[in-house]
């Protein structure tokens, strides 16, 4: 359910910036997700088609761009994508810790007729 509210304050951003600028429908919204932000976007596509329904963005398309999340290794500082579930630095093996990449949530780009 944590997708339902999510998606309501993506819906009212979406249809406040269509209000401010007199905008008579929205056509595409693009959405960056990371993978560590704990959002389906198959949940999202599902409420928001509900939750847009008669209104300005009523049959949008979204689009969604997945970012993956980014580790540093504590011994040599390579910065690396999780592979296999492993939080292994590729180049010398010791363990990474997150840094500010995977958790993203937002807006990229509302395009409109």
């Amino acid at each position: 359910m944590h997708e339902l509210s999510v998606t309501q304050s993506l819906v009212d951003m979406v249809l406040e910036e269509a209000q401010k600028r007199e905008i008579k429908k929205v056509t595409k919204v693009t959405i960056v997700i990371g993978e560590l932000a704990g959002l389906e976007s198959e949940s999202i596509q599902f409420y928001f088609g509900v939750l847009s329904e008669n209104t300005v963005a009523e049959g949008a398309e979204l689009v969604f761009k997945k970012i993956k999340a980014q580790f540093k290794c504590g011994q040599c500082g390579n910065i690396f994508e999780r592979v296999n579930f492993t939080f292994n630095c590729p180049v010398c093996g010791s363990t990474g810790v997150l840094v500010d990449k995977g958790k993203e949530f937002y807006i990229e780009s509302i395009e409109v007729e």
